[in-house]
């Protein structure tokens, strides 16, 4: 049976209208509407027209209702793509052990999160990887969401962060250290992700490619549309997703099984990716036995 919000999510995930979708399926606006709110059941085969004309499987279509996470954007399709990625982490979490939440306290100042964190006065490392270690999900936007700014939100009190994949290196580090401010409840993430990243005490002579930062960023200039290349090569990577995919695969587990158990087609578990795992997920093989593994991340 179709779950109405499912197939609200499934549209604006495509970025469709209602109109647009009933010209792509077939199937009356005013029907689809009706389906949506839940007052007027399909066929089994309306709802094959439906799933085949938004590119998901039908089980997506039927399955348990979608989450809905805290401080989404107002983009129907960026927080489409937050809710599959929510439904993504859910999964992994009932597989593997994750590190949990270990944010400072709200309003942390930006060496005082240094310091719980013990970076001392060196460079931020990794700020992926940083931040998954301490319990924050790491996540991309889709290709087709590509231009739209990175953005924290939280469900079930995990902490969950999207990063922008058309980004440079630069900027899509500061971005993440952005959405910690964020996070933390800062009213000027800027200037925390600033300090977070270069420490005032230590820019006097040091370069700016030795922070891993554009030189707007290491002169403190605020806007970060307007970043310099400054010396990164390729965007930071996840170490959490990259040790899931290398523990699911080694079960027998691949990244197509993984699509098909979350009713999504491998192109949108790419998506979630993209740039956070150094290649493509390939597809193929057999799942293997099952077993819920311990992952730890040491930054």
């Amino acid at each position: 049976m179709l779950t109405p919000s499912r197939l609200t999510l499934a549209r604006t995930r495509r970025g469709l209208t209602v109109a647009e979708l009933a010209h792509k399926s077939g199937v009356q606006a005013r029907a689809i509407g009706e389906y949506e709110r839940g007052v007027r059941t399909p066929l089994p085969a309306t709802v094959e027209s439906l799933a085949g004309a938004l590119g998901f499987p039908t089980g997506f279509l039927m399955a348990d209702e979608p989450p809905r996470p805290q401080n989404a954007p107002p983009d129907e399709q960026v927080t489409a793509a937050a809710q599959l990625a929510i439904e993504f982490n859910g999964w992994l979490e009932r597989l593997f052990v994750l590190p949990q939440p270990d944010l400072p306290p709200p309003r942390t100042s930006p060496q005082g999160t240094r310091d719980a964190w013990r970076l001392a006065d060196w460079p931020a490392p990794n700020m992926v990887q940083l931040l998954e270690s301490h319990g924050v999900r790491v996540f991309s936007l889709p290709v087709d969401c590509a231009g739209h700014e990175a953005f924290c939100c939280w469900h079930n009190g995990t902490p969950l962060l999207f990063l922008d994949p058309s980004s440079t290196p630069e900027q899509a580090r500061f971005d993440a250290a952005v959405q910690l401010a964020v996070l933390l409840g800062h009213d000027e993430p800027r200037e925390f992700a600033a300090e977070f990243l270069m420490p005032q005490r230590q820019l006097p002579g040091t370069d700016h490619r030795h922070w891993h930062v554009g030189r707007e960023q290491f002169t403190r200039w605020a806007n970060v549309h307007s970043l310099v290349e400054g010396g990164m090569t390729r965007r930071e990577s996840s170490k959490l997703l990259t040790k899931v995919f290398r523990v699911l695969r080694e079960n027998g587990t691949t990244p197509a099984h993984v699509a098909k158990a979350l009713h999504l087609g491998l192109e949108e578990l790419n998506g979630m990716v993209f740039g956070l795992v150094l290649t493509a997920l390939p597809g193929g093989g057999e799942p293997g036995p099952g077993g819920r593994a311990r992952l730890t991340l040491v930054h």
